[in-house]
């Protein structure tokens, strides 16, 4: 009996040790071999094939399950929860972070930088960039997630005006949605091999910054992300699911977690985080919605990040991180977070936004350290971006389906067994 366990549950985490495999190999490999950034086009071919096919998937998936919805208020509500859900947890893990780094500086150096002149971006500017594209195929793009994301929400709400799910564009987007998730799980056989190339180039790129001048903020951000993870995430998903919630969370929260670990890509998580979220038993027009969307603007891990990268720059240039910047770095962070987590090393754009909001004046000195930092600390803060998508779809299943949502579904599971 304990070996048939055993021989199940390899059966069932496969995926999962053979990544793990992948990752441990590479980062043996990537400080053994100077040269192993060679391997870096084994982890880029993983990447970008997920993304020719993630990309569609999200539009396709979002619109579809706007349009196959029975209730275009359901589809109202879903999407307004999760809004809430995303802000209000990054709100609370960028005052988390703010709190630590007040009590543990990250730079303790004298101010090592002048003034210089850089221009300021302006709000329209920021706002126009993060919600809209110039032209119709720049939205078909990795780079335009959170765009091609509100074209998908209007896409299928012009579906539900016409008929909803009678209509055959309703059932046209929802097979078009089966067949790319096929494609993807076809694609994840290749992953362990991505894994293996990404981490051994990583490592051999960036192993000596550990010990360098970034090292006190790099470590600090990895151990609050991974706290944050195993103390606040069960929290969440107590409070989303209830009774037997925080059991449910641990069992099914690493995969998703690893992956994008491996990957640094909240986008290519989504596949993985919708097969944990069916096992766990969350309603699939919560996972269409809650996923895609959090890809880009479920963001806890990003928010921490934008607070540790403006408190190593304040330091760096003698600035005091009193209560007042602090309170409009959160709202920076929770704003410009929008554009970090979609991509690997997105942080670029949210790292432009908050050196030209903090330092328009040192814009070309900021810049540089702030992208420094956020490449180092990119795989944890993307663990806790994406795999808070799954935590955060607690949540909304709670307001959306009830209160007792898992329950129902643990004694359904329960009885199935009978």
């Amino acid at each position: 009996m304990a070996n048939n366990k055993s021989g199940s549950f390899l059966k069932n985490n496969w995926f999962f040790f053979t990544m793990l495999l992948g990752i441990v190999l590479g980062i043996v490999v990537g400080f053994a071999w100077p040269g192993a950034g060679a391997l870096e086009p084994l982890g880029t071919l993983f990447i970008n094939m997920m993304f020719c096919v993630v990309v569609p998937m999200v539009f396709f998936s979002i619109s579809s399950s706007i349009a196959n919805m029975k209730s275009a208020k359901r589809a109202g509500k879903l999407m307004g929860t999760t809004v809430v859900t995303f802000m209000v947890t990054t709100v609370i893990a960028s005052v988390i972070m703010y709190v630590l780094v007040r009590f543990i500086p990250v730079y303790t150096g004298d101010p090592a930088f002048e003034e210089s002149t850089a221009v300021k971006m302006s709000a329209g500017e920021l706002i126009v960039g993060f919600f809209t594209k110039s032209d119709f195929p720049e939205l078909w793009s990795r780079r335009s997630i959170l765009q091609l994301i509100i074209a998908g929400i209007f896409f299928g709400f012009g579906v539900q005006m016409c008929g909803g799910p009678e209509t055959k564009v309703a059932k046209l987007l929802e097979e078009i949605t089966n067949v790319l998730m096929k494609v993807i799980k076809l694609i994840s056989f290749y992953a362990p091999i991505g894994f293996f190339g990404f981490f051994a180039a990583l490592v051999a790129a960036h192993g000596a910054d550990f010990v360098s001048s970034y090292a006190r903020a790099i470590i600090l951000y990895y151990v609050v992300a991974f706290a944050y993870m195993f103390l606040i995430f069960p929290l969440y998903a107590r409070f989303g699911g209830g009774k037997g919630a925080v059991k449910v969370m641990f069992r099914h929260m690493f995969r998703p977690a690893a992956v994008a670990f491996g990957t640094c890509s909240s986008v290519a998580t989504i596949p993985t985080n919708m097969e944990v979220s069916e096992d766990t038993g969350i309603s699939k027009d919560v996972t269409d919605i809650v996923l895609p969307m959090g890809a880009t603007m479920n963001m806890d891990g990003s928010g921490m990040s934008a607070i540790i990268k403006v408190a190593f720059l304040f330091g760096m240039f003698g600035k005091d991180f009193a209560t007042t910047d602090a309170l409009l770095a959160i709202v920076v962070a929770t704003i410009s977070s929008v554009a970090m987590s979609g991509i690997p090393g997105g942080g670029g754009t949210g790292e432009l936004v908050l050196c030209s909001l903090f330092f328009p004046e040192n814009l070309a000195v900021a810049f540089p350290i702030a992208q420094a930092i956020g490449d180092l600390v990119d795989p944890p803060a993307t663990m806790v971006n994406a795999a808070g998508d799954y935590v955060a779809s607690y949540i909304v299943s709670r307001f959306n389906d009830g209160k007792d949502w898992l329950q129902k579904k643990l004694r359904a599971d329960a009885n199935s067994k009978e």
